[in-house]
């Protein structure tokens, strides 16, 4: 159980280990292992396939709403999500020795995916469950923020192209403009962006841009 792992962790770690002895011998281990890869490749029952559905539909409606910010909706659920469910209860089942996938395997493959991605996939937006945290590293809230700074710090340059300005003041108006505090790394990757693209030259040290005669909004 979980006090016998934490245990074991901790006591690696002191002076004489105080390491706890495993219920199954290595050795045994690691034949069952190897016959049950070998040997069961367990089907799925018409229970578990109905179950595997099911809590895909609702792990999707999870995310059918918008969030609270009237923003699009958050998906807390992809197919690819399902494949790796219908693969956990194979795995499951394979456990035990199992041939057929049981409505109980689904059950638990779905109640260890909801615990592994609650912390890794929770946005802290939001505090919805949002698979695109694990997938692309950033939550639909973020990625359609960071798309609105770009759109409207465009638009801002687009009357000052060959000025340059600080950035102190742009961040300053377009905390203006989105009614918003923008973030001062936020604005920083943006511009590196832009700078990169050609349409602004950005002096990160002296925190000033050159906007260049390309900027289009």
């Amino acid at each position: 159980n979980d006090r016998m792992l934490a245990q074991h962790l901790v006591g690696l770690y002191y002076e004489t280990p105080d390491v706890v002895e495993p219920p199954l011998d290595h050795g045994l281990l690691r034949d069952y292992i190897a016959y049950a890869r070998e040997n069961i490749h367990p089907e799925l029952s018409d229970l578990a396939a109905r179950e595997l559905i099911a809590a895909y539909i609702e792990l999707r409606r999870g995310g059918s709403s918008g969030s609270s910010g009237g923003r699009g909706r958050t998906i807390a659920a992809t197919p690819r999500q399902l494949e790796s469910l219908v693969r956990l209860s194979e795995s499951l089942a394979r456990m035990r020795l199992g041939r057929v996938v049981t409505r109980d395997d689904v059950r638990e493959a779905v109640r260890l995916m909801k615990v592994a991605t609650q912390a890794a996939a929770t946005d802290p937006r939001t505090g919805r469950i949002d698979m695109d945290m694990i997938t692309t590293g950033r939550s639909t809230a973020e990625r359609e923020l960071e798309e609105n700074l770009a759109a409207s710090l465009k638009e801002l340059l687009v009357e000052r192209r060959g000025n340059r300005l600080g950035v102190s003041e742009i961040r300053r108006q377009l905390s203006e403009i989105l009614n918003a505090q923008v973030q001062q790394e936020d604005l920083t990757d943006i511009l590196k962006v832009m700078d990169a693209d050609g349409l602004v030259q950005f002096n990160e040290r002296a925190q000033t841009i050159f906007v260049r005669a390309g900027v289009v909004g």
